[in-house]
């Protein structure tokens, strides 16, 4: 049986890993209908943007086994100077034919598009899920976390692609966290508002904008619109835990933020990702049950670093975790060459959970 490849079928997309994997990989996927969103042309701002996009999956025997978007962020390519077209959501069972039809398509996209490489998993921007799974294989993920099998980097790398820009996830076990010095997020000027469904887009808006200053400086970044940051959060409202999310307010100013959210990732295995009759039963155990979250990204303002007022905003979430009854956080990815987060870790008692890559492949 020879692959098929096909395009624009949305649900093949979202069934491809399900083939691909096997249980023991630990794969979990976004909703379905959150798939759905990210692919429409008419509500994703990337595409609205005028960013152009192709999504393929590889059919084997009829089964989809594979499955890859191709795009270009031309916001990233003027920010950067790059040249660059990405991909994202490359999932593939170890199935060399379909990884080279899907790989092949992506390159023959970036091509066509004038430019001179393809770089990824990009799920969809670098603010979203990033990397391909390099080790830590098997090891329980936190929502918004990449997950994949071993043989995945091995595909990449048999059709041309190098791995680049190395990343960790990280796990802290709460009980056990040592927790950083609060003293510099105290006093008369400042003040934490947390993060919750009366004051959602408010602070929401204040989250972006410590956000996009405070990663101003970092590889890859670019600042996000209000329109790409509500698409990309504005689901978040109805699975926040108030007592999790905040934004550090010095003197009137938004100057710090930590988005933390429950791990929604059991709830979705045992849903399987779809929203249907038993989804309200799984919902009520999820919440009674919780004992995980995972941190999205914490951000301090550029005029406001080296105060230590990151390491008092993690002691506060971690305080807050531990009254709550949770029991351990996951971390999403650090840059190995982000020194200073990685000693913030390590001070924690954070524990490298996943490792990660970005694999990039060029031509002239």
């Amino acid at each position: 049986m020879s692959i098929e490849l096909r395009t624009d079928d949305v649900d093949a997309f979202f069934e491809a890993p399900f083939h691909a994997y096997d249980a023991s990989v630990g794969y979990v996927s976004p909703l379905k209908s959150d798939i759905v969103h990210m692919l429409d042309r008419d509500k994703n701002p990337l595409w609205t943007a005028g960013n152009p996009f192709r999504f393929w999956t590889a059919h084997r025997g009829g089964r989809p086994i594979g499955r890859i978007v191709a795009h270009v962020h031309g916001q990233s390519n003027r920010a950067h100077g790059w040249n660059r077209a990405q991909f994202g959501f490359f999932d593939c069972a170890d199935d060399p034919e379909a990884a080279a039809a899907l790989l092949g398509a992506a390159e023959d996209f970036a091509r066509t598009q004038g430019l001179s490489e393809l770089a990824g998993n990009f799920n969809l921007t670098a603010m979203q899920q990033c990397g391909v799974m390099t080790g830590g294989f098997g090891r329980r993920a936190y929502t918004d976390m990449v997950v994949g099998a071993p043989h995945v980097p091995r595909l990449l790398e048999a059709n041309g692609f190098e791995a680049i820009f190395p990343m960790t996830t990280f796990e802290l076990d709460l009980a056990h966290a040592a927790l950083p010095d609060e003293a510099a997020a105290t006093g008369a000027a400042f003040g934490f508002a947390p993060i919750e469904k009366r004051s959602f887009p408010e602070r929401m808006e204040e989250a972006r904008a410590v956000l996009n200053d405070g990663f101003a400086d970092n590889p890859m970044f670019v600042p996000l619109t209000e329109a790409e940051f509500l698409f990309q959060a504005g689901e978040m409202s109805s699975i926040l835990d108030p007592r999790l999310s905040s934004v550090l307010i010095e003197g009137g100013r938004p100057v710090g933020t930590i988005i933390c959210i429950p791990d929604l990732n059991g709830l979705l295995a045992a849903t399987r990702s779809r929203i249907g009759l038993s989804t309200p039963w799984h919902y009520l155990r999820f919440r009674l049950k919780r004992r995980r979250a995972v941190i999205i990204f914490y951000s301090v303002v550029r005029d406001r670093h080296g105060r230590g007022l990151m390491g008092a905003m993690l002691a506060r979430t971690i305080r807050r975790l531990r009254e709550a009854g949770y029991e351990q956080l996951g971390i999403t990815w650090i840059a190995d060459a982000n020194k200073a987060s990685l000693r913030q870790m390590e001070k924690l008692g954070a524990e490298p959970l996943h490792h990660l890559n970005l694999f990039r492949k060029t031509w002239a």
